[in-house]
């Protein structure tokens, strides 16, 4: 296991890519992949089918950012 400079919980920014300059929170961390999941700073849109347990329709996701680009704020 490497140690990252960021945990979950943590503010961040992000500092470069196509989402630089957004701030947000430290929702997960891939260690192995070396990424994290910022809260709100890359977001994709997913269309769900309907099933009997959920609602079907257009889901926003967050999508992992690589953890060289962000800084603790």
């Amino acid at each position: 296991m490497s140690k990252t400079h960021v945990k979950i919980g943590d503010t961040v920014k992000v500092t470069s890519g196509s989402a630089r300059g957004k701030e947000g929170k430290v929702l997960s961390i891939n260690e192995k992949k070396q990424q994290v999941v910022v809260e709100g700073a890359k977001q994709m849109t997913k269309a769900v089918r309907q099933t009997e347990q959920a609602e079907g329709g257009l889901l926003k996701l967050d999508k992992p950012v690589h953890i060289s680009n962000v800084k603790k704020v």
